[in-house]
């Protein structure tokens, strides 16, 4: 069963969101927010600004503006952090909205070749660290 907007972490733009993660800025049909947790440093989600739950449910032009902001941040990521990959996944198995995480993979580095991990709880950063991150990524938008 969808979340309802009323209990959806991203349309409350609640304490919890803010917990989990920095809004870096809004992108066309997007926003885009840096994970505080960043064992996979630089990523991101790309989250649709309406409550859309899945793709097939937008119009083709809805899905191709959300796919671009998605690319537009995969190019600003590889150009600010130049990651052996870039995984992009779209889960919302308990949070239905769509959304895209964005997760750089350094070869050598946590979690490559495997699954990313949703939230593994191993690497925080200082406020500066953040903001130098989120600078990086705004460079290349």
């Amino acid at each position: 069963m969808p979340t309802p907007i009323s209990e959806c972490l991203y349309c409350q733009n609640n304490e919890t969101l803010h917990r989990l993660m920095i809004k870096i800025c809004d992108l066309e049909v997007s926003q885009l927010f840096l994970f505080k947790e960043q064992s996979y440093y630089g990523r991101c989600n790309v989250v649709y600004k309406d409550h859309a739950v899945e793709f097939h449910e937008l119009s083709d032009e809805q899905r191709n503006a959300f796919m671009h902001d998605v690319a537009k941040v995969g190019k600003a990521i590889a150009s600010a952090f130049n990651p052996t990959k870039i995984n992009y996944g779209a889960y919302a198995d308990t949070i239905s909205h769509l959304h895209m995480h964005i997760v750089p993979k350094y070869k050598d580095g946590y979690g490559f070749g495997g699954v990313f991990e949703m939230n593994p709880q191993k690497v925080s950063l200082s406020d500066k660290e953040y903001a130098e991150v989120i600078e990086k990524i705004k460079a290349g938008l």
